[in-house]
């Protein structure tokens, strides 16, 4: 039978379709956990048992070259980046999308130190869509507008089945690892030929029921005093003797103690006690549902006489018949062996001595989430911070005030007072009136700031708190005694409520004007001129004329200056250096761009609008005299045509240079010579890197000296050809004047031709007239 109709292969098939089917509908990991366990637990090849992911290829890439330490160390890695791209996939294939699911970012510190850390996590995101490259990371195309979600589904699947299998061979329960032993063979070696010779497997997993018996030792142990005792029954599991851990075997010629797989490799390391033979400790198999017989108990129902798993308890309890009955929740058993935890939200396995899953940051006790099937929330909803009950957007992860995360519990509740506990059982909500927390539960401080609850108007105290507080009231002070303090509770709790009005206030306004397109900043800046009205409204009408105003304020201010009154100006002038004096001798004439930008920065306040106004002005004129622009009035001209933009200035500034060249390109003329005694030796040198392809600035000007020379008399392209070849000046000039030995007259190199007969170069004329008396008066013999 071949492997693709083996039965494993058929079963491989029926719950991956099955798994895929729930994931795709649900998005949810913690509903195809029992299909992905058995999944993993099926002994297939890994090429045949994952079809989409290149698992192979992953697991060689991470572990190839390497000690088995740094190995180890890999696949850790390896299966937090498979966690975190088990989450993508599932948010994928969820009905309700996170927001910006469309693309996944480089500089995300989640996705840089897990999945961008290995080899191969950039090839699962490709798998799931993520197949636009760009400068900050990944995206899907632009003309997809949903994932596919078979194929996010089919690629999850794999991402969790490769993942559990990887961390079962990280703890050595694995029940399957021959398809591994080619791949990481530093990893399935050390996990099982070096106890096969010593370790005797339980009674359960022998074959045929016969005891495998150790091939004969070459030295006995001395070690032992006493007999050996023989063992009647499994060893149950224990910890470890030497450091505490759960351990996995047991051995009889040491006093039956018990050990772990690194202690063990340790201990009988020595001489004496490496022909010890130990026990495998059999470890109590949890009792599984009575439905799928895969997954562990979960609950009871007295009503069913059944015990099922948490996925068959919720369907089997979705029928109308079956929906009212008692179903009492059954915990695992206590046990010894447990090294390892599941999360209940992302089904990563952690540590027995991690608090908080690695993936997701969920305490280790905290229930997993029950979809809300009423309605979907959108991923833009408010969610409100259970510590301090602001409502935050549904894109934010962190509580914008006490940046605790959002799926964070409640700090913990203070104490209560003893001698109040009698009076506080029988309370009733109130509302604290510094945080504006709703407290449920009678107590004199507040669960989440911890501040009294007393108040002044004592409207928010329940009557029992009220007793209390009005018989622990101090009697007045006796006549002639020092009076005491009045209290502050009333001025600090109406100081507290005003400031709570107005950040209300200022956030409703914000919310309204980004509606309108206004900025927070702008918002801020109105409400410190527009008194009471609408700070929009005030932008819009009386901000152009105010902006009007700073402008003729900073002109006046920079009259003013130089007519010798001084004014505000020192203030701005202690901040530059004195040759900054004279180039304000134009007439400054700023935009109002540049005055909306001073007044912004100075918070609404105009004198000090005007004093940055003048100050932003002097530094841009600085620029542009540095840039070689000296001419105040046009560069001042061009700063407020161009709303004080430093670049568009010098555009208008550099445009006049350039009109020539505008006026000249287009003309029908033929280009004028390039003159060498022109004064404007620059403007030559730029023709001629333009027009002849010179390597150098320097090879422009030394052709330009050259055609001086009263001594050199070619023309301007045979110098040109000459300074390429090199940038010797004599060795030019020989390239330039050669003598012709049947004309006598001077050529260039390039102008003349060697003979086929002999050595000598003639000129091009010369070189025609010994070929043409050649081919008619000699014989073709002496050619």
């Amino acid at each position: 039978m071949s492997s693709s109709s083996s039965p494993a292969s058929v079963q491989m098939d029926e719950v991956r379709q099955k798994a895929r089917s729930v994931l795709s509908s649900s998005g949810s990991a913690q509903d195809v956990k029992a299909d992905v366990q058995t999944m993993a637990a099926i002994a297939l090849p890994v090429s045949e048992k994952y079809r989409h992911l290149p698992a192979e290829t992953m697991l060689r890439e991470n572990t190839e070259n390497r000690t088995r330490q740094e190995v180890l160390e890999s696949l850790g890695k390896l299966v937090k980046a498979l966690s975190i791209l088990e989450k993508y996939g599932c948010n994928l294939t969820s009905p309700t999308r996170p927001r910006y699911w469309r693309s996944v970012k480089h500089n995300n510190p989640v996705f840089r130190t897990t999945v961008d850390a290995i080899e191969g996590g950039r090839r699962v995101l490709f798998l799931y869509g993520y197949t636009n490259q760009q400068i900050d990371g990944l995206s899907f195309p632009e003309e997809v507008t949903e994932p596919n979600i078979e194929t996010v589904a089919a690629v999850t699947l794999e991402v969790m089945t490769l993942r559990s299998e990887v961390d079962m061979l990280l703890k050595g329960t694995h029940p399957h690892p021959e398809p591994f032993s080619d791949i990481i063979p530093l990893i399935i070696q050390q996990t099982v030929s070096p106890k096969d010779p010593v370790v005797n497997a339980p009674a359960d997993k022998e074959q045929g029921g016969k005891p495998q018996t150790s091939p004969p030792l070459a030295k006995p142990s001395p070690m032992p005093r006493t007999p050996p005792k023989p063992a009647t029954a499994t060893p149950s599991v224990g910890e470890c003797s030497l450091c505490g851990t759960t351990s996995c075997l047991v051995c009889s010629s040491c006093n039956n103690q018990h050990f772990c797989d690194a202690c063990d490799n340790l201990f009988h390391r020595h001489p004496s006690r490496a022909d010890h033979r130990r026990d495998a400790i059999q470890k109590t198999k949890p009792e599984t549902c009575g439905i799928c017989g895969t997954s562990a108990v979960h609950s009871q129902c007295p009503s069913c006489v059944k015990r099922l798993c948490l996925n068959c308890d919720r369907l089997f309890h979705s029928h109308p018949d079956r929906k009212g009955h008692s179903r009492t929740i059954i915990g695992p058993a206590p046990s010894l062996s447990q090294t390892s935890w599941d999360c209940s939200h992302c089904t990563t396995v952690n540590e027995m001595r991690a608090v908080l899953c690695t993936t997701c940051e969920r305490p280790r006790l905290a229930t997993a989430a029950v979809p809300d099937t009423s309605i979907p929330t959108s991923p833009n909803s408010e969610w409100q911070c259970k510590s301090c009950t602001v409502l935050n957007q549904g894109s934010s992860i962190l509580c914008e005030v006490c940046e605790r995360p959002r799926l964070a519990t409640r700090p913990p509740v203070p104490p209560v007072l003893s001698s109040l506990r009698s009076e506080l059982d029988s309370g009733a909500k109130w509302t604290c009136q510094f945080c504006t927390f709703v407290n449920t539960q009678p107590s004199p401080t507040c669960e989440i700031c911890s501040l009294s609850c007393k108040d002044s108007a004592g409207v928010s105290l329940p009557q029992s708190l009220l007793q209390v507080s009005s018989s622990s009231t101090p009697e007045p002070p006796q006549p002639g005694g020092r009076p005491k303090p009045k209290p502050r509770v009333g001025m600090d709790l109406k100081r507290q409520q005003t400031m709570k009005d107005d950040g209300l206030k200022l956030v409703q306004q914000i919310r309204e004007a980004e509606k309108r397109g206004v900025s927070p900043e702008e918002v801020y800046a109105a409400l410190c001129m527009c008194g009471g009205s609408n700070p929009c409204d005030w932008l819009t009408s009386e901000l152009p004329h105010l902006l009007d105003e700073i402008c003729a304020m900073a002109a006046s201010v920079q009259l003013n200056y130089r007519a010798g009154n001084v004014g505000m100006e020192p203030v701005v002038e202690r901040d530059s250096a004195g040759p900054e004096r004279d180039a304000g001798s134009g007439s400054m004439k700023p935009s109002r761009a540049e005055a909306k930008l001073a007044w912004l920065a100075a918070g609404g306040d105009t004198d000090r609008a005007v004093r940055q106004l003048l100050r932003d002005r002097r530094v841009k004129m600085k620029e542009l005299h540095s840039l070689g622009f000296l001419d105040v009035t046009r560069c001042e001209e061009a700063l407020r045509q161009s709303g004080g933009e430093v670049k568009g200035a010098l555009s208008l500034l550099q445009r006049p240079l350039i009109e020539p060249f505008h006026q000249r390109i287009w003309l029908d003329q033929p280009e004028p010579p390039i003159d060498p005694k022109h004064p404007d030796k620059l403007r030559m040198c730029r023709r001629l890197l333009a027009l002849y392809d010179l390597p150098s600035w320097g090879r422009c000007e030394l052709v330009l000296s050259l055609l001086q020379e009263p001594d050199v008399t070619c023309s301007l392209e045979d110098v040109v050809h000459a300074v390429k070849q090199s940038h010797d000046r004599d060795f030019i000039r020989r390239l330039l004047i050669n003598e012709c030995p049947c004309c006598l007259c001077m050529f260039p190199r390039s102008k003349m031709q060697s003979l086929t007969s002999c050595q000598c170069s003639v000129c091009h004329e010369c070189f025609g007239q010994h070929f043409t008396i050649a081919v008619r008066d000699k014989h073709i013999r002496d050619m």
